[in-house]
């Protein structure tokens, strides 16, 4: 399988380069969303790609917002315009585009993150450990790993600039950032979302523990969905047959390349600052047949 690293678009501007995605403006009011098959672990993007992750990711972000977008239960306006992404680049550069990409309306990004618990896990157990809450959202005593909240909690985040880590806030503060109408909009509108995808992921042996969004405006202030959607790169994925309370279960996420990241190898512990470590071939196989695996289980 053919891997892209680091897309090469000559015929339109660069916007960005994140972690994953690659932006490019196509006039002034559309993107073209390119997802390579970088991977990044710790903030460190690694150097080896994980060969079909990018067409992975969009099509299960494509799978999502059909059935969550107006095609399907109509829980918010998508940022999808409906174009063929190849229309937006030369036929020279369409191997690049194809498969990987989405066309979507260039909007105002908000810099709240909008995150969905449903169960208890990574740094949310360990923050329960010290206080029996989740960024300042109390919870009930007695809780264990991997538990499922009585009720799914709304914790947003002010996005960083690209590098810097999230920072998690309180709803209150996302009032001041932005306003009561919007905050209160996009916490209603990301639990409404979570709930929805969480019951038909279930259906289909995954629990989604959870997941975060990302929302724009249009030049017409209608709050848009946006970026990819209930990815494994963006939600914590469970598979409902190992799940357990108390542990921490196998994950379709990224997960697996952290844990090997996190272990030693030849006497040394990697310092989670550049350069990664090189990443053996049988870590990215297994890495790549997560991300398989849990699409073809939504899908299937």
């Amino acid at each position: 399988m053919t891997s892209l690293h680091t897309s090469a678009l000559t015929s339109l501007t660069l916007l960005a380069r994140g972690k994953v995605r690659d932006n490019y403006a196509v006039g002034t009011d559309r993107i073209l969303m390119v997802a390579s098959d970088r991977i990044s672990a710790f903030d460190v993007i690694m150097g080896e790609p994980i060969p079909g992750k990018g067409a992975l990711l969009t099509q299960m972000a494509l799978f999502w917002f059909d059935k969550l977008g107006p095609q399907g239960l109509n829980l918010c306006p998508i940022h999808l315009t409906g174009e063929v992404p190849e229309s937006a680049v030369s036929a020279a550069e369409a191997g690049q585009v194809k498969g990987r990409s989405m066309l979507v309306k260039r909007l105002k990004p908000i810099p709240v993150e909008a995150v969905v618990r449903g169960y208890l896990a990574g740094s949310g157990w360990k923050e329960y450990q010290d206080n029996q809450a989740v960024c300042g959202v109390k919870l009930p005593a007695g809780l264990k790993n991997a538990s499922k909240l009585p009720a799914p909690i709304y914790t947003p985040a002010a996005k960083a600039a690209v590098g810097e880590h999230d920072e998690n806030i309180s709803f209150e503060q996302t009032v001041d950032m932005i306003g009561v109408d919007l905050a209160t909009r996009i916490r209603d509108i990301s639990m409404a979302l979570y709930q929805a995808a969480s019951a038909m992921a279930f259906d289909k042996g995954i629990i989604i523990a959870d997941t975060k969004f990302e929302f724009g405006l249009d030049d017409h202030g209608t709050l848009v969905l946006m970026d990819e959607v209930l990815t494994p790169d963006s939600s914590r994925y469970w598979p409902v047959e190992s799940y357990q309370v108390g542990s921490n279960p196998p994950s379709y996420d990224k997960q697996f390349l952290r844990d090997w990241l996190e272990a030693p190898h030849n006497g040394r512990v990697w310092d989670k600052t550049a350069p990664a470590p090189h990443l053996p071939r049988d870590v990215i196989e297994k890495t790549a047949a997560k991300y398989q695996e849990a699409l073809q289980r939504l899908t299937t």
